[in-house]
């Protein structure tokens, strides 16, 4: 079911996949939205309702001047106050993960338990591929020409609208975002106290082994890392294998 409310005067809107499970909250990277998390939540069910949020500037949320560290995590703290939810699991993949850990790090009574999926401490974002996506097409397949390989990992953003086919995120808003994800973000996890699971995909071209580890070896309380066969969007080219460390971390954090 898709829901919205209001938030700073914009439009912040988001799945809810429904059933009778604990919520679970969901955050999604750059060129997504929160549809990506369809086939988890129907994974997860009946144990796990999944609510997924559109972050600011993607999918059916409107478009924001700015898309600082702050402004994200205030948009996750009226998402949280929103739902009128205690202490809840936050999973968070990319863009959505650094807001998940600092979301988890400045709030930890919000947050139960952390899955963090592909994202680092220290993050060195490159937005020259942003900057390459195509115009508007005449139709979709020649979007999806245009796009290759990459094609299936952006096409829940796929958009039709008066200019032809497009995305639901704009492409200097995402030049913005990526630009400000970029920093040193160690102070946020070294301070999480909660349970978390760090899932990086061994092929995987924004996580290092090596940074995963540290990160692991500095969290400060209990953290695990499970690496998958996959690349940076681990949940699209591991879905089961995802849904299955997911369930069984949630199982062992409870």
């Amino acid at each position: 079911m898709r829901e919205s409310f209001m938030a700073d005067g914009r439009k912040l809107s988001y799945l809810d996949f429904g059933g009778p499970g604990r919520p679970l909250m969901a955050l999604h990277g750059h060129y997504s939205e929160a549809a990506v998390f369809t086939s988890l939540a129907q994974a997860l069910t009946p144990r796990w309702r999944v609510i997924a949020l559109d972050q600011r500037g993607h999918g059916e949320s409107d478009r924001a001047t700015r898309y600082e560290r702050d402004d994200y995590i205030a948009d996750v703290v009226a998402f949280h106050r929103h739902l009128g939810l205690g202490p809840v699991p936050v999973l968070g993949h990319s863009l959505g993960g650094v807001n998940a850990y600092q979301f988890a790090a400045r709030h930890p009574d919000k947050v139960s338990e952390l899955i963090v999926e592909d994202i680092g401490a220290v993050v060195d974002c490159d937005w020259s591929f942003t900057t390459r996506l195509p115009s508007p097409a005449p139709s979709r397949q020649p979007l999806v020409a245009a796009l290759g390989a990459t094609a299936p990992y952006l096409e829940c953003s796929f958009r039709s609208g008066s200019q032809g086919w497009g995305f639901s995120f704009g492409i200097d808003d995402t030049v913005m975002s990526q630009k400000a994800l970029n920093g040193d973000h160690w102070d946020d996890w070294t301070s999480l106290s909660c349970p978390t699971l760090l899932v990086r995909g061994t092929r995987s071209d924004e996580l290092a082994a090596d940074h995963a580890r540290e990160m692991v070896d500095r969290h400060g309380g209990q953290a695990g890392l499970v690496e998958l066969a996959a690349g940076h969007v681990v949940h699209h080219d591991a879905p089961q294998q995802f849904a299955a460390v997911v369930t069984a971390f949630l199982a062992q954090a409870r």
